[in-house]
């Protein structure tokens, strides 16, 4: 079996801390692998120590993806030593940065950083502020939604480029069209829509309230798809929206860039801030710990028998997927959807959603798919995702 190259690295440089206290949240609850400090950073010895390794051990090209909690929480000049050492280290590597971030920090000095170094900045905002500030809420219980869309401002203004990551509750996925014009008033073009799906922690077989239905977001997708095809403008699409992208890769026989749409799983790691490495950030977990920077190699983690293990879990489907024929594009969905309350006999909670979405958009994906192979596709990619 060929080795995989390290070219993908997600950084939790501040652990689960997070200034916001988002109802949704799935990652606040790892605080409890963590009991040490009720404050989790990142040393300046690891940071080094993984980006030292990340640059000698990868290819021509690796990414970081600095997430949280909310990673701005480390301060500016923890960024600017990870540029420097990124520099240091470097080997005449492509290097992308990508700040996933809810934007409450980020300020003029901030956003001149971001868009000097370009990185690309991934905005949590759930939309207008009666559907963002459902769920998405300061430790206070005041709404979010107004200091975060001035923050959106701010970065456009210094000319960062910012990505909107939405996230689709119960709520939220009854107004598709209102979110998608609010993004587009706002000059948010770039946009990543994620469907939440928790388990209910008393009851497993359960998923939590404010969790999307299968049908409210199959519905949400065929109507924004819809809408996303409606602005195309000749030859051009005027607006990027993630999963249509990267679905559409798997119309013209490419690799997908979105994970959730791969045979396997495991193309990346997790660096939690004590150094601590997981092979995705929904399976942060001791089970699947993979070791720690401190005294193991990444590349060598990437590759190693727990992380296969891992990423086979994918190529195991349920028996309803066989024959089905929408599994060349889906894939099955994400693994955290095909386990516990969330799936019904293995199959991925969502699967009807996927199901509803390609039996309305099919055949003019089809053809779309079909234009480009010609070069007259009115899709300006692949390679047209994010910005």
């Amino acid at each position: 079996m060929t080795e995989k190259t390290l070219n993908s690295i997600l950084v939790k440089p501040s652990g689960p801390d997070c200034n916001l206290s988002c109802s949704y949240c799935f990652y606040s609850g790892r605080a409890g692998l963590f009991p040490e400090t009720r404050t989790h950073r990142m040393t300046g010895e690891l940071l080094t120590e993984m980006i030292r390794q990340a640059m000698t051990q990868s290819g021509d090209q690796v990414g970081f993806a600095w997430q949280g909690g909310e990673p701005t929480l480390m301060g500016l000049p923890f960024f600017k030593k990870a540029v420097e050492l990124i520099s240091r280290f470097g080997r005449n590597q492509a290097v992308g940065n990508g700040l996933q971030t809810n934007g409450i920090l980020i300020d003029r000095e901030w956003s001149r950083f971001l868009r000097r170094y370009n990185f690309l900045v991934g905005l949590s905002l759930d939309g207008p502020e009666h559907i963002h500030d459902r769920y998405r809420r300061m430790k206070d219980g005041k709404g979010s939604w107004s200091i975060i869309s001035d923050r959106a401002k701010l970065m456009q203004d210094e000319g960062v480029p910012v990505n909107i990551l939405a996230v689709v509750t119960d709520y939220s996925a009854g107004f598709p069209e209102e979110m998608y014009g609010f993004y587009k008033d706002q000059g948010l073009n770039y946009m990543q829509f994620i469907p939440c799906v928790e388990p209910d922690p008393v009851d497993p077989n359960r998923v939590q309230r404010f969790s999307v239905s299968a049908e409210k977001f199959g519905a949400f997708l065929c109507r924004l798809f819809d809408l996303w095809l409606a602005d195309f403008e000749g030859n051009l699409q005027t607006t990027s929206i993630r999963f249509f992208d990267s679905v559409f890769y798997t119309y013209v026989g490419l690799t997908p860039p979105e994970c959730t749409l791969l045979n396997e799983c495991g193309n990346y790691l997790v660096v939690e801030h004590n150094g601590d490495i997981y092979p995705c950030d929904f399976f942060v977990e001791p089970r699947w710990r993979l070791g720690n920077i401190k005294d193991s190699r990444l590349q060598d983690m990437l590759n190693s028998e727990k992380q296969k293990a891992f990423g086979a879990m994918k190529r195991t489907l349920p028996k309803e997927c066989d024959g089905c024929r929408w599994l060349h594009h889906c894939r099955g969905g994400c693994i955290k959807g095909r386990a516990g309350g969330l799936a019904h006999r293995g199959v991925s909670h969502l699967c009807g959603a996927y199901r509803m979405f390609f039996g309305h958009a099919d055949v003019i994906l089809s053809k779309l798919a079909e234009g480009w192979k010609s070069g007259q596709s009115p899709i300006s990619a692949p390679g047209m995702t994010g910005q």
